[in-house]
């Protein structure tokens, strides 16, 4: 791992990852540990501070474009150029499919259409998208229960225009969110090749951009 490398972090705690997402780079290592700058929180631009045993989830990419995965815990605060933080060397590095990993944050106008009919279709906007599913926001008066259901993207073009994709999708986790509206994941079941194609190419685009405007 490169010194300069950019890693994504998310917060490990019993066996579970929290939603929060923190940015960090590499400045240094030894054979022991290696040493980041202190993690920026990803919403809030704000420095994050954690206690020392926290464990991480960190990614990132190599130089080759391929992306690694592995778990590590914070070790110790130390001093050097700059304050940073020591945390355990990766022992045991994975590496992940593009099509499994790419997932970015973006509001795409979707229709949902529930194959049960007791359930009347709606329109809302996603969370987030990959080429594996969605993440939709559910208004409120709509009662979506965990099933199988017909949705309809909107996906943005390059060329300011819209491709428009149906897939068939399993409601997989419904989650409440304090004074939000809440949220269901979905995970695509049957999707013809070419949209899940464009949706894994706009998703690399996003993140593509997000990298540019964090290293300007």
């Amino acid at each position: 791992m490169k010194i300069g490398t950019l890693l994504n972090i998310e917060l490990r705690k019993s066996g579970e990852f929290y939603t929060e997402k923190f940015r960090s780079r590499v400045i240094e290592q030894n054979e022991t540990f290696l040493f980041i700058d202190y993690p920026i929180d990803i919403k809030t631009h704000k420095t994050s501070f954690f206690p020392k045993g926290t464990s991480f989830l960190i990614t990132y990419v190599d130089e080759n474009e391929n992306i690694y995965s592995f778990l590590s815990k914070l070790v110790a605060k130390v001093k050097l150029n700059v304050p940073a933080l020591a945390i355990e060397l990766p022992s045991d590095l994975q590496r992940i499919q593009r099509r499994e990993f790419v997932r970015v944050d973006t509001a795409i106008d979707v229709a949902v259409h529930p194959l049960d009919d007791r359930l009347q279709p709606f329109t809302t906007v996603t969370r987030n998208i990959s080429g594996g599913g969605i993440s939709v926001i559910i208004p409120k008066d709509v009662d979506l229960k965990e099933n199988n259901v017909e949705i309809f993207l909107s996906l943005p073009l390059k060329n300011h225009g819209f491709a428009y994709l149906k897939a068939i999708a399993e409601v997989v986790i419904l989650e409440e969110k304090k004074h939000k509206n809440p949220t269901a994941a979905m995970k695509f079941l049957n999707i013809a090749k070419q949209d899940q194609q464009m949706i894994i190419r706009y998703c690399f685009e996003k993140q593509r951009e997000a990298r540019k405007k964090e290293l300007s």
